[in-house]
């Protein structure tokens, strides 16, 4: 992306618009919004695009300001098919999942629409539920367990949507559905595997006895690892269960020890809630020597990056400089920080 300039003489009057609303904070990333926006207008866009651009823009504006004031609470994101009854066994198991994590103070985000997505509002309750509805000629209205402005917001577009449903979210829960599920499904697993997106938990839960998800593992090890399509390995990132237990294990576990990370450079830091010791770093380095691209796993202090941003200055660090193309197994790595000796007590 390139910042093509506006004439000195324009961009002090925005500047003036933007005192007198006062806004002030990162101010750059407003201009450069608002030059968009008008070489838009330069470009003699097409009207339909400039109604897309516009709406996208407030759908998220919307939705930031729906997600804003629990930015703090751990979240989930629950998908599967809207078509799902209320006798249905997924039903159940869907609101169990949802009342387990929300025990454990989880927020649970869905579609907001019925069958699962409105089992995981039910389990959650309506204090802990959080919505992000499409608008559907077929689907009038939020379901009823996830209601008020403050709680649920209305998209046009798929894709502004489905940005909302996973920008928040620490963990993700995928029951059986059809076209919509596989898709959320498959774009969590490819920003996962290209390393768009942070790692994070990915469970794929159906009703007891069930072997939905049993029959995806199948077609992908039989169709796609073989034909060299996927690497061997990139769908042992996920989770298949059919344990309430299991799921919320493997959610609420993903951050046992493990905390966030961050790039500084060509470096990624790791952020922990324990300090490892001498020996664990040492087994660290044994076992991941093939996902670096030189050097070694070390602890290191706040980078001067995270000490300008006050970025989490308490907590331990792990430094390597990471095999771009092994990003997308950074899970096993965050998986063995999980099991060390020195992380904290579950």
């Amino acid at each position: 992306m390139i910042d093509e300039p506006l004439p000195e003489a324009l961009s002090s009057e925005i500047n003036a618009v933007l005192d007198d609303a006062g806004v002030h904070a990162d101010r750059r990333l407003i201009m450069r919004m608002l030059r968009t926006a008008i070489l838009l207008g330069e470009d003699g866009a097409d009207r339909l695009d400039l109604k897309i651009a516009s709406a996208a823009l407030a759908e998220m504006r919307d939705a930031f300001r729906l997600f804003a004031p629990f930015r703090g609470v751990p979240k989930v994101t629950v998908f599967g098919s809207a078509r799902t009854r209320h006798d249905d066994p997924l039903y159940l198991t869907a609101r169990d999942v949802a009342a387990a994590l929300a025990g454990d103070g989880w927020m649970v985000v869905t579609g907001a629409g019925p069958g699962i997505m409105q089992a995981a509002s039910e389990g959650a309750g309506p204090a802990l539920s959080l919505g992000v509805s499409i608008r559907l000629p077929f689907e009038e209205k939020p379901n009823g367990f996830v209601t008020g402005q403050d709680h649920v917001v209305a998209m046009k577009y798929f894709f502004t949507r489905k940005l909302m449903l996973i920008k928040e979210s620490l963990g993700f829960i995928c029951l059986p559905g059809g076209f919509g599920t596989l898709d959320e499904m498959f774009e969590l697993l490819t920003l996962q595997q290209t390393g768009k997106a942070e790692p994070t938990p990915i469970v794929l839960l159906d009703e007891p006895g069930g072997t939905f998800w049993q029959g995806l593992r199948s077609f992908i090890d039989d169709h796609l690892a073989p034909t060299g399509v996927i690497s061997e390995g990139d769908f042992d990132r996920v989770v298949i269960t059919d344990s309430v237990e299991a799921a919320r294990a493997e959610i609420t576990g993903f951050w046992h020890n493990y905390d966030s990370l961050r790039w500084v450079g060509d470096a990624l830091v790791l952020r922990l809630k324990a300090v490892p010791t001498d020996d664990e770093i040492e087994t660290l380095n044994q076992q991941f020597a093939s996902m670096l691209s030189t050097g070694r796993i070390e602890r290191t202090a706040p980078r001067q990056p995270e000490v300008a941003d006050d970025d989490n200055l308490d907590l331990p660090r792990l430094i390597l400089h990471l095999d771009q193309r092994q990003v997308g197994n950074l899970f096993r790595l965050i998986g063995a920080i999980n099991a060390l000796p020195s992380a904290p007590a579950r």
